[in-house]
């Protein structure tokens, strides 16, 4: 996308629901991934990754898979 303007309506994203919204989030999270576009973090936000990472690797049951992700938000 590179500087490329898109026209978004916002009205109608707000307008769909949670469930939705979240695959959205999802898709944008992973075509985030896979870009080769640098990501910028402010300081604060650096830190929260720190601080999430560093409690994942002490207690790695703490995570959820993708699927049990989507069952708890469309159960």
């Amino acid at each position: 996308m590179g500087g490329a303007r898109m026209s978004i309506d916002l009205k109608e994203l707000r307008s769909l629901p949670v469930a939705e919204k979240l695959r959205l989030v999802e898709l944008l999270w992973d075509d985030i991934g896979a870009s080769d576009e640098p990501i910028i973090l402010h300081p604060w936000q650096a830190t929260e990754v720190a601080r999430r990472s560093s409690e994942l690797k002490a207690d790695p049951s703490i995570a959820i898979s993708r699927e049990e992700l989507w069952r708890r938000v469309d159960g």
